[in-house]
């Protein structure tokens, strides 16, 4: 293997717990992010911006999300695209498993989740 491709298993990464209602595992590269969510049924992702355009791709459950002032549901099978620097929140329907995708990286993720910033999106 080249010394720099790397494999991730994702049961092998520890889950960060961000709230009693959202866990989070991450894999980073330089430039993009992706991360595994897991969100409660009633979790709910405060409104927030960052530089890094968005996919959400929900695997299980739905979200309810207010993106830029529109409110949209976005159920198992679906992709969201969120622009970089819109606003945006969350809330779960049901209990819920997403796949984010990130670029640029969040790089605040880079550390625990007791680390102060925002939760789940």
């Amino acid at each position: 293997m080249p010394s720099n491709m790397v494999v991730h298993r994702w049961a092998a990464l520890e889950l960060d717990k961000v709230t009693e209602l959202i866990s989070r595992k991450i894999v980073s590269g330089d430039r993009q992010m992706l991360v595994q969510v897991y969100l409660k049924r009633g979790a709910h992702v405060p409104a927030h911006r960052h530089e890094s355009e968005q996919l959400q791709y929900v695997l299980e459950g739905a979200l309810r999300c207010l993106v830029g002032g529109e409110e949209v549901v976005v159920r198992e099978g679906e992709v969201l695209l969120i622009p970089p620097g819109l606003r945006h929140q969350a809330e779960a329907l049901t209990d819920t498993f997403v796949l984010h995708v990130f670029c640029p990286v969040r790089k605040e993720w880079l550390t625990p989740a007791g680390a102060g910033q925002d939760t789940g999106g």
